[in-house]
């Protein structure tokens, strides 16, 4: 822990911040009680340079700062916001909670002690504002999942945001039970069962006027310390899932939208879990009913988002309705468009083959590198190669990598070496971004993902070579060859363009 300096500082100011532009960093947020930033209208909003920032409507003398040093681990600096945008943001995180704030956490988390509750009734109410707190916490950082890492002294819990563990609250080991009980209970879980793991769901709204609602889902696992669970957030509202959004360069963006609006034939995602195969799935339908009446029907397992407008079955785990029967039945109920959450066996492979040859067209992804993968990942699990060269119309690989801060970025020169892992000598003499972290960005460097893309589109020179038998490295070597950019081109100048930083390309890309 960082000891408070002796002069907490209020930083220059030569112009207001504005919040709205901000990401406000919520685990910071929650360490202050409510009534102390309303009263006295504070926000705290990021970590930067050591420091926890505070955003203020007028400037903090530094015995006021003094007496806020208790609730954070960093040096507190003040500076003054834009008051309309600091309301804004007030409102955001501490009135539209349903819950009035973050007591209970903030008297948890104080100075980074580890505080004992008196009672056991002391507990389970603390325990139950802890539960809304860390959710609200994680819904405003638009974390993808929550992780309750129990150890011999303490609780730790870790949020995964843009596809990176962030450390948010360490809390003592007397709220574990609680903590993850109440989590059972909201989701129909076995509070007595420990030793086994357990799965579930639940819906929770923030219960602000804005109404914001995500699906939880719920896993536990038996551990050394104790159990450990994980809660994975997906939010209802399906309207932010668009083309536009997903990062496609407009050669990539027309390539797709010309594939989608084909009248059958089956489209595949391909890449590594996480990689958002099922949200550009998503977006595509959206576009797709947007323009048009279709009857739309998918099978997922699970249902990721919902989407109005769409027939959406859930597979269940219990085997009423397994992944079999579902598909066996849905060509009987006459859709324009279906999607198969994944192909994962020659079944599968099977009934996606059948529908697009009967004049459906058919979304799905695949577990593989590459988008030439996709063919020989289909041929490995036994479908003729003639029905995957008749059928398939496009074939996309994809990865998520971090979206760097715009406002913090500073060029480096890329080295020989780099240029050579690139495959892009064009790029000898430029330079790539390194963000540094910023109060817009929460000192985080980043501020959401994009996607990297590489796209297959199937003609008849590829439907020959398919029916022929060409391999994965055969394929991708035509790809260069006509001129259709491989992942890594995609991410070379995502890179030049400073959207994303070398060292996440390297860790999502592999060159052949």
């Amino acid at each position: 822990m960082i000891a408070a300096p002796a002069r907490p500082a209020a930083a220059p100011a030569a112009t207001l911040l504005d919040l709205d532009a901000v990401r406000i960093d919520a685990v910071q947020a929650l360490r202050l009680p409510s009534s102390i930033a309303l009263r006295r209208r504070l926000l705290p909003f990021a970590v930067h340079e050591g420091c926890v920032w505070l955003a203020c409507q007028i400037a903090e003398d530094e015995a006021s700062l003094r007496t806020l040093q208790r609730y954070f681990d960093h040096p507190i600096r003040a500076v003054q916001a834009e008051p309309a945008s600091l309301g804004r943001a007030l409102d955001r995180q501490y009135r539209e909670s349903s819950q009035g704030g973050a007591g209970a956490l903030a008297r948890y988390t104080e100075r980074g002690q580890t505080i004992a509750a008196t009672s056991g009734d002391e507990v389970e109410a603390d325990a139950r504002q802890l539960a809304n707190d860390i959710l609200r916490a994680a819904m405003l950082r638009q974390a993808s999942d929550i992780h309750f890492d129990p150890s011999e002294k303490e609780l730790r819990v870790r949020l995964r945001v843009d596809g990176a563990l962030e450390d948010a609250f360490r809390l003592p080991m007397s709220l574990h039970a609680a903590l993850l009980n109440r989590f059972k209970i909201i989701a129909g879980l076995n509070i007595a069962e420990k030793r086994s793991p357990q799965d579930g769901s639940f819906r929770h709204s923030d219960g602000g006027a804005r109404g914001q609602v995500v699906d939880v889902r719920v896993a536990t696992l038996p551990a050394r310390h104790g159990e450990r669970m994980t809660l994975r957030l997906m939010a209802v509202d399906s309207s932010r899932f668009s083309l536009g959004a997903l990062g496609m360069s407009e050669a990539h963006h027309a390539m797709f939208s010309s594939a989608i609006s084909k009248p059958h034939g089956l489209i595949l995602l391909t890449g590594p879990t996480g990689s958002g195969k099922t949200t550009t799935l998503y977006a595509a339908i959206r576009e797709l009913i947007a323009a048009e009446a279709l009857n739309v029907i998918t099978v997922e397992d699970p249902v990721e988002n919902e989407i109005p407008g769409i027939v959406q079955v859930e597979v269940d785990s219990a085997d009423k309705v397994s992944f079999s029967s579902a598909l066996r039945s849905l060509l009987r109920h006459d859709p324009d468009v279906v999607m198969i959450g994944e192909i994962r066996d020659r079944e599968t492979a099977d009934i996606a083959i059948k529908a697009a040859l009967t004049g459906h067209l058919v979304f799905s992804t695949l577990h593989t590198n590459s988008a030439a993968g996709a063919v020989v990942r289909l041929a490995e699990m036994g479908v003729e190669r003639f029905l995957i060269a008749s059928t398939l119309r496009l074939a996309v690989a994809q990865r998520l990598v971090r979206k760097c801060c715009s406002r913090c970025i500073t060029p480096e020169p890329l080295r020989p070496e780099d240029i050579a892992f690139l495959a892009a000598p064009q790029l000898a003499g430029t330079s790539h971004f390194r963000p540094q972290g910023c109060l817009y960005c929460a000192g985080r460097g980043y501020a959401g993902r994009v996607g990297l893309f590489e796209m297959l589109p199937i003609d008849e020179e590829w439907s020959q070579l398919i029916t022929e038998g060409a391999g994965e490295a055969q394929m991708t070597e035509r790809m260069r060859l006509r001129g259709l950019p491989l992942l890594v081109q995609d991410a070379a100048e995502k890179l030049s363009a400073g959207v994303v930083t070398l060292e996440d390309v390297r860790g999502a890309v592999t060159v052949w």
